[in-house]
């Protein structure tokens, strides 16, 4: 059995498309098999797999989104960018759609050829949408003790977890020392992403991002609009917001409802064929 993929990036995030109409496969990726191929050395390397399109049972079109470690993420603001792409070049659709995921349902639109829009939801702070240990409350302000210091974060969920540090610098050497600490604090039960984050002004923030399951990442959607929303939730931006990530800029825009709207480039890299013999020792 062979399986075709196609691979794009978004700012640096790549993602392989298996789409199981065009041969990529019956059934989703086993983690072991989703692993193997994400491995940068020894597989094709990326950070994650999109597998779809099915439906849900509603009928809409649906995506099932893996980290590179082999588990299951609820939501990917780059993956579902990256995704809506493929599926328009693959003649799946041709203008603004619906798509499931596992953090809820999202609206995909296409600004530009290559520029893909969506609408992530509704941010919120309440730990139990985490989830977060300890009572329900307000977590925009909160205090963890992380290797024997405080740490000030803002935890938001997108429809996937998110703990935004805003005390520190928002550079690649301090997100990957405290990325890890957070993603596996004992806070987080389900793990979480980690953004630091900084204002460079009501329009414009910078951000490092640490993927749970993934690692350090140059740039992240659903990222972007978590350390927006928690920076917006304090004050200290406005309705639309430039997101400098290592990998460059993605836009978000808060809506007159509350919901983060996100947008920004994407590209194809190439497509092909896993070898089969690969494919069977994995």
């Amino acid at each position: 059995m062979s399986l075709h993929f196609v691979k794009y990036h978004a700012l640096g995030n790549d993602y392989l498309v298996l789409d199981p109409s065009r041969g990529g496969g019956a059934e989703a990726p086993s983690a072991a098999r989703v692993v193997a191929i994400c491995d940068r050395h020894r597989g094709v390397g990326s950070d994650g797999i999109l597998y779809g399109p099915e439906r849900d049972a509603q009928g809409r079109l649906a995506l099932r989104i893996f980290n590179p470690d082999g588990s299951e993420a609820e939501k990917s603001g780059n993956g579902i960018r990256i995704f809506a792409h493929a599926l328009r070049a693959a003649g799946h659709v041709d203008g603004p759609f619906d798509l499931a995921v596992g953090g809820g349902v999202v609206a995909v639109s296409f600004p530009g050829a290559d520029v893909v829009r969506v609408a992530m939801g509704v941010p919120s702070f309440e730990s139990s949408a985490l989830p977060m240990t300890g009572p329900a409350r307000s977590v925009l302000r909160a205090a963890l003790e992380v290797a024997g210091r405080t740490l000030e974060v803002g935890c938001v969920s997108m429809g996937n977890p998110h703990c935004v540090v805003v005390d520190r610098a928002p550079t690649e050497e301090t997100v990957r020392e405290l990325g890890p600490l957070l993603e596996h604090h004992e806070a987080f039960p389900r793990r979480t992403n980690v953004q630091i984050a900084e204002v460079v002004d009501r329009g414009t923030i910078r951000i490092a991002i640490w993927e749970r399951g993934a690692g350090f990442t140059t740039a992240s959607g659903s990222s972007s609009c978590a350390a927006a929303a928690v920076l917006r939730g304090r004050g200290l931006v406005d309705d639309d917001v430039t997101v400098r990530c290592a990998g460059g800029d993605l836009l978000v825009h808060f809506d007159a409802h509350g919901v983060a709207h996100l947008e920004g480039p994407v590209e194809r890299v190439a497509e092909g064929v896993l070898d089969t013999k690969w494919l069977e020792r994995r």
